[in-house]
């Protein structure tokens, strides 16, 4: 981190934020879509096992 001098900090410039009434309409919403899908068959066999996994996909899109 370095010092600042005299100069550079008397070059520096501030400006006032907006009030809160102006930032009333501020919005975020977010579109979330997940799927899960998982299938096992086990017809007409005597004695076997239907193992199935499922990986879940979410996507989701901020504005």
């Amino acid at each position: 981190m370095q010092k600042l001098t005299v100069a550079e900090l008397a070059a520096e410039s501030v400006e006032m934020l907006p009030t809160r009434e102006t930032l009333v309409f501020d919005l975020n919403a977010a579109l979330i879509q997940a799927q899960n899908a998982s299938y096992a068959v086990n017809a007409m066999t005597l004695f076997s096992a239907a193992n199935s996994a499922a990986v879940q996909t979410v996507y989701v899109v901020q504005q």
